[in-house]
């Protein structure tokens, strides 16, 4: 369980973690995060003038780069949390946008019973459209592919 004193401690080497890559930080919101759903889970969300050095393309770079700080942050806490790193709410946006689109083709094959592809995902964003299609009873998802492959499948019921 992350008490205060812990997101503290995260937010003051996330600072420093920035500042010995020279990169300046407009500000660092830390919540932590101890429900049942979700038990131990740090959000982290940096603030920067010029994001896309460390989003990178398509968000590789910040998958990346959450996965070194958890790595980091895990050893220096001696503690195991998982890490939800977004910079300037790109991901936040992007899965708004990924769902969006996602019920949209819902309801088109819905209507004209023709299954449909969504494009190759991370495993972050296809949890994000199976929770938001779940409750629908007119169509079913489902995770196709390998790798980086992997994409969503919408199918009629």
């Amino acid at each position: 369980m992350i008490d205060n004193k812990q997101v503290n401690k995260i937010k003051n080497s996330v600072e420093d973690f920035f500042n010995k890559m020279t990169i300046s930080v407009l500000g660092i919101e830390v919540e932590a995060e101890n429900s049942s759903e979700e038990k131990d889970v740090v959000r982290l969300n940096i603030k920067l003038d010029e994001p896309q050095i460390l989003i990178g393309q398509g968000g590789q770079t910040l998958f990346e780069l959450q996965r070194i700080l958890r790595m980091i942050l895990n050893k220096k806490l001696e503690t195991i949390f998982y890490l939800n790193l977004d910079i300037n709410d790109y991901k936040k946006k992007k899965v708004e946008y990924i769902k969006s689109s996602a019920k949209e083709l819902a309801d088109e094959v819905a209507l004209t019973k023709i299954e449909k592809a969504l494009p190759p995902m991370s495993a972050y964003e296809r949890r994000a459209v199976h929770a938001e299609l779940a409750q629908r009873t007119d169509i079913t998802t489902e995770s196709q592919g390998e790798g980086s492959e992997r994409h969503i499948v919408i199918k009629a019921n």
